[in-house]
């Protein structure tokens, strides 16, 4: 063992002698830039069924009405226009209630999105679903009408789980509030 300490040191010794502090800061530098300019390796996480992404392997869920049309577990469903959020009827819930083990949030963001069947707009509240870890399946994020943050009724980057036992988000509801109603102006 006193062999290897010996050629440890005087490799130690050699290295101090033949470099300085400032070149060693050069090479960790120059280290770090060819690090950062490394691209990173693309990932298609949001492409795969489990995160949200793609249709393969998932059921359409319909209302089973002509006024209601649309795949619920699907993000082009349009009571979905201003949803950020995992969608409650991928997560053991529906468009309307809160998957088991879950509580509905009291606050909530609006939107006001058009029915395709009736060309009509409508008023939805997206309510959260606290309580129980992120579900993790169907992730939509659709922005139409995303208001800035200063307006919170109307801004879906919150986490709008207060007022419940429980701050932790699980997933999104849309529910129909009523048929919006042109302003008089």
């Amino acid at each position: 063992m006193a062999g290897f300490d010996n050629f440890a040191e005087r490799l130690a010794r050699r290295l101090a002698r033949g470099t300085s502090r400032r070149s060693s800061l050069a090479w960790l530098g120059i280290a770090v830039t060819g690090a950062a300019a490394i691209p990173a390796l693309p990932v298609a996480r949001a492409a795969t069924p489990a995160h949200g992404g793609g249709t393969a392997g998932r059921v359409p869920v319909t209302s089973g009405s002509e006024q209601d049309p649309g795949d619920r577990n699907s993000c082009d469903y349009w009571r979905y226009c201003a949803i950020d959020g995992f969608l409650c009827s991928c997560c053991g819930g529906t468009v309307n209630s809160c998957p088991p083990g879950t509580e509905v949030s009291p606050i909530t963001w609006i939107g006001t999105c058009t029915n395709p069947a009736d060309g009509r707009a409508y008023v939805i509240s997206y309510n959260d679903c606290c309580g129980a870890s992120s579900c993790g399946q169907c992730l939509c994020n659709r922005n139409e009408g995303d208001r800035p943050q200063v307006r919170p009724q109307a801004n879906n980057d919150y986490n709008w789980c207060l007022g419940t036992e429980s701050s932790i988000y699980n997933c999104s509801l849309a529910v129909i509030v009523g048929v919006a109603t042109e302003d008089a102006g």
